[in-house]
């Protein structure tokens, strides 16, 4: 008896219905994380939002009404796809009005993605019945969601392992003076299990707030109560880049980290996830010399002030280096789409392109490429690295003060841009020159190389990240 139940058990195939946070940071290992689920048999129902859905068809337009329609076909995977309205209208500018788009995924996504969880599980029932929901860990609804309909929650957390333990350790922060209290400490946080030791100026820019009742805080404080209730976590790291961390989570929680998940060619996305139409500098790269280049880029949400966009131009223009910069026209805000400083075009035209968007993977594997100034989001520096590409780190909001610690002080793969909060010209400028010339280049060089070997091997099959999808697996379909 007890062999038939142990058979059927593991004929059951594992549905999982996935949904990615709506910014472009968290879709890309989304989507590329529910490829290699379903490559592995697993049905995925991918939900994304209608906005965001809308975006990237109008940014590529062959795309389609459905992104997976390509790899469902050329890989037989078993995708379905769906999308959701985060509450607000489609041609709501999200960017210009973050915090009234972050009060509707506080207060009002969960009661349409009740909705479309309901309806998935009640259609594939007779079929292949809906076992978990795979949310993103900044949701605040999913552990009750997931508990409605019977469903496991796995939490899926885009950031690295570091990031997570110190929102999940909030309590022991609040409890030692370093956040949410009257006179906030300002010394090293030794305390934390599994980070050795910590400067207040490297954690997430909503833990140096002291204002600590915006919607972005609610939203961290409500999503790390219902992670609690997450019955797996898997995470976009490397257990051996961040190995103390890692254990100590383990002790607690049962947390995977799977990372980086890439697609399985790097540069050839056959899904859709871009927000923008993209531009190809490929042709103006090939006539720069080998690593003559430094490709600048501030990502997909994130916003500059007008006075630091001043100085890194005239900053840029000082180092006489060659650089491509990704210039999104609302950099620095929708109502101000043009914030170069007069003439700058002009001057930087022989040794520059700027362009609104392009295919970051694309523009980091070309060899003429020999350094990145980038705002340290965690997609950016993952694919820096694996491109072998040193950074220079320019923080701007979230997790990106705490990923430049990483960069720059762990694995010294990196440079500060400005060391106090001020930026300026001439700073930017030799920082620039250092990063792209001489001597500390190729230290800073061999370094990330042999980083990017640890991520190479993580995802060769006796690796830690495949060993770790196996278990994480194993242990899914055990409490199925």
């Amino acid at each position: 008896m007890a062999d038939s139940v142990h058979n059927t058990h593991h004929q059951k195939r594992p549905h999982a219905i996935f949904i990615a946070y709506p910014l472009q940071g968290h879709v890309i290992p989304s989507v590329h994380l529910a490829i290699k689920l379903a490559s592995r048999g697993f049905k995925i129902t991918f939900i994304n939002t209608h906005s965001i859905h809308h975006q990237t068809s109008k940014a590529q337009p062959d795309s389609g009404s459905d992104p997976f329609a390509y790899v469902r076909e050329s890989s037989r995977l078993d995708i379905d796809y769906t999308t959701v309205s985060d509450g607000l209208p489609v041609e709501f500018d999200r960017s210009l009005n973050h915090d009234q788009f972050m009060a509707s995924l506080l207060h009002v996504f969960s009661a349409h993605a009740e909705e479309v969880v309901g309806k998935v599980v009640k259609s594939s029932a007779d079929t292949t019945p809906v076992t978990c929901i795979i949310a993103d860990t900044f949701f605040v609804w999913p552990s009750k969601i997931a508990k409605k309909f019977g469903l496991l929650y796995v939490s899926f957390w885009t950031e690295p392992a570091l990031v997570f333990t110190l929102y999940y350790h909030l309590d022991l922060l609040r409890k030692n003076g370093h956040f949410a209290c009257q006179d906030v400490r300002e010394d090293t946080i030794d305390y934390v299990p599994g980070v050795r030791a910590i400067e207040p100026k490297d954690m997430m820019s909503f833990l140096q707030e002291t204002d600590t009742t915006s919607v972005c805080h609610h939203i961290i404080f409500n999503a790390f109560k219902d992670a609690r209730g997450a019955h797996f976590h898997l995470c976009n790291t490397v257990q051996e880049i961040e190995a103390e961390t890692i254990s100590a989570l383990q002790a607690k929680t049962p947390f995977y980290a799977i990372g980086p998940i890439f697609p399985s060619k790097f540069n050839k996305n056959i899904v859709a996830t871009s927000l923008w139409s993209e531009s190809d500098c490929t042709q103006w790269l090939n006539t720069r010399p080998q690593g003559s280049v430094l490709y600048v880029s501030f990502g997909s949400y994130a916003h500059v002030s007008k006075k630091d966009l001043l100085e890194i131009a005239n900053g840029l223009h000082l180092s006489k280096v060659n650089f491509v910069w990704v210039l999104r026209s609302d950099i620095v805000s929708s109502n101000d789409t043009e914030p170069l400083p007069a003439g700058f075009r002009e001057q930087v035209k022989d040794r520059a392109i700027i362009i609104p968007w392009c295919s970051q993977k694309a523009v980091l594997t070309h060899p003429a490429i020999g350094g990145f100034l980038t705002h340290c989001g965690w997609n950016s520096t993952l694919e820096s690295i694996w491109c072998s590409v040193p950074m220079l780190c320019f923080p701007l909001l979230t997790d990106q003060f705490t990923n430049r610690k990483l960069v720059v002080d762990d694995w010294k793969i990196g440079i500060n841009l400005c060391d106090q909060r001020a930026v300026g010209k001439e700073e930017v400028s030799e920082k620039i020159n250092r990063l792209m010339d001489g001597k500390s280049r190729d230290e800073y060089r061999k370094a990330v190389v042999k980083v990017k070997k640890t991520l190479e091997d993580a995802l060769t099959p006796n690796g830690s990240s495949e060993k770790n999808m196996d278990s994480f697996i194993q242990a899914l379909k055990a409490k199925m």
